[in-house]
């Protein structure tokens, strides 16, 4: 791939002297991107355990080049980690050119070299994708192929490596990724169903992963481990009016591996999913069940590091302070059953309880346990593990996350918004405490309120509590904003544990930010304290160290 770079930067060097403005004529193409630079400096901090690094400091930074012309484009990331921030993957270190691809469109082909991100379906048999808050990159490196050969009929094929550190540079994992998938749509592909209003789409996929096995020892047996592990899914979606019915089934071969203790029982699961939407009404149920799905391009690795698949999240995903980062729900990739329903409608204006403007008014209900499974004992327990024996809840709890939000316009100046959650949370899922305490129940309780002081200026409220017998006790979070539209912003949050059983610990954790933004630019400075914990985005987490110092942020995209 060192000949692709210098292409890559052979091309960027020869548009240089060509296009000298954003927009350019439409035969020289045109070129876009982004940059943003993140800086943090560290000062010991006995009291929350915040460490200094030898260096004092973390520098992530990275900046998109996209060049396009007609059918073509092609484009780079160029990334500095110098060093990660804490909480990154410390492997990410230096500079050097993290992601690049050329792509090409022609009649009914589509074809893309070097870095992609694609997914199959929701993302139970792959998914390549980024979430850069979380140090998550498995871009594909390799060749994707696109074929739409009749009306209706879309193919793709997919064939490479995943990326899985960066030293000076992309450094990919050691598997080799071959997958196709097909979709057709059948009111495009028939005629006859055109003008019908229900719109139906079937789609399957296929996906193996090559690496070199070996043998591994298991007890007093010797057992080899595959070199091809390959996985299968089908799924249907069906559309009529304001309803959406989506589901999906994957189904894996024996896959021994880090996640599930080498054992050779192969893996299935489905996730399903219908919705209803029509004006000021509309509910979403949601249920998932996955067994032994744990599918990555290098068997021995673990967390978040080349995973193949995606599995999502049937927990809602939490904004505020409290709720996010003190009891962040992941998926257990090995074995979850679980469940989810969301209702949302609005009491219309005009009435005694929807008042001037309305009331919109949210609930969302989720439940995850252990699969329903018996151990198995001698040889078929150190081969296989266990087996399954429904489709249903096991006995072990892993979550309940119940919330409500009530939202309403008071007048022209003021709004306001109430959200209640109720968690029932068990640690040993998603490890966010050390301390063996078993369940963990917590009330929260959080009370939004925006004002316009006057044109172009206004000021933000949050005011959070919550409370619980276990774990550390009882939290306080106030978040206070002011903005100055359409150029500065300033606020300042602070989490405080005031029910620690040990005194010591009832620390403040305040923060402070600042920033200017204009247009698409925006540079922000902050300063204070941050609690250790735990990060989600979508059912996937990390582990954030405690820290204390200054950050500035800058994002620029033209």
């Amino acid at each position: 791939m060192k000949y692709f770079k210098f292409l890559i930067l052979g091309l960027f060097a020869l548009l240089s002297f060509q296009i000298k403005a954003q927009n350019t004529p439409a035969d020289q193409g045109q070129i876009h991107g982004n940059v943003q630079i993140l800086f943090q400096t560290y000062s010991e901090d006995s009291l929350i355990g915040a460490i200094v690094p030898p260096e004092k400091s973390g520098f992530n930074a990275f900046g998109n080049l996209i060049y396009t012309k007609g059918n073509f484009s092609a484009g780079m990331r160029y990334e500095s980690y110098l060093n990660a921030v804490l909480g990154f993957p410390g492997r990410f270190k230096g500079s050097g050119i993290g992601y690049r691809f050329a792509q090409y469109q022609h009649q009914k082909f589509d074809i893309t070299i070097g870095n992609f991100y694609d997914q199959f379906g929701s993302g139970l048999i792959f998914r390549a994708y980024e979430e850069r808050n979380l140090g998550l990159d498995n871009a594909l490196d390799g060749f994707r192929v696109k074929f739409n050969p009749v009306a209706g009929v879309y193919l793709k094929g997919i064939y490479g490596k995943q990326r899985l550190d960066f030293e000076d540079g992309l450094v990919n994992g050691p598997g080799i990724i071959r997958a196709l998938d097909g979709e057709i749509f059948l009111n495009e592909a028939f005629e006859s169903l055109a003008e019908k209003k229900t719109k139906i789409t079937l789609g399957g996929s296929f996906v193996t992963r090559f690496q070199s096995g070996g043998t591994i020892e298991k007890d007093t047996l010797v057992l080899e481990v595959p070199d091809n592990v390959g996985s299968y899914a089908a799924r249907l979606n069906v559309i009529r009016g304001n309803w959406n019915f989506y589901g999906e089934y994957v189904a894996k071969i024996n896959d021994p591996n880090a996640d599930n203790g080498f054992t050779y029982r192969a893996g299935e699961g489905f996730f399903t999913n219908l919705s209803y939407s029509q004006k000021g009404f509309g509910f979403n149920l949601q249920a998932k069940v996955v067994d032994n799905m744990s599918f990555r391009s290098d068997r021995n690795l673990l967390l978040f590091d080349a995973p193949i698949n995606f599995i999502p999240a049937i927990t809602q995903q939490h904004t505020y302070n409290l709720a996010a980062t003190l009891y962040p729900y992941a998926t257990v990739i090995n074995g979850e059953a679980s469940y989810s329903g969301e209702v949302f409608f609005k009491i219309p204006k005009g009435t005694a309880l929807g008042g001037k403007y309305g009331t919109n008014i949210t609930m969302n209900y989720a439940a995850a346990n252990s699969l329903d499974t018996t151990q198995l004992a001698g040889v078929e327990g150190v081969v296989d593990g266990y087996t399954r024996n429904s489709w249903g809840f096991g006995g072990t709890k892993y979550v309940r996350d119940f919330n409500a939000q009530i939202s309403r316009k008071i007048n022209k100046d003021l709004k306001a918004k109430y959200t209640y959650y109720y968690l029932e949370f068990n640690p040993l899922a998603t490890p966010v405490t050390t301390d063996e305490k078993g369940m963990i129940f917590a009330d929260i309780h959080v009370l939004e309120l925006n004002y316009k002081i006057k044109p172009k200026h206004s000021i933000r409220l949050e005011a959070q509590t919550l409370f619980t017998e276990q774990d550390k006790g009882d939290w306080a979070t106030v978040i206070l904003e002011y903005n100055w539209s359409p150029h500065w912003f300033f606020s300042i949050m602070d989490q405080y544990n005031y029910g620690n059983d040990n005194t010591e610990e009832r620390v403040h954790y305040v923060y402070g930010t600042m920033g200017y933004i204009n247009g698409s630019n925006r540079i922000s400075v902050g300063y204070g304290k941050r609690r250790e914990g735990i990060f989600c985005v979508g059912g996937v987490c990390r582990a954030v160290p405690a820290s204390n110092g200054f950050e500035l942020t800058i994002t620029s995209s033209f």
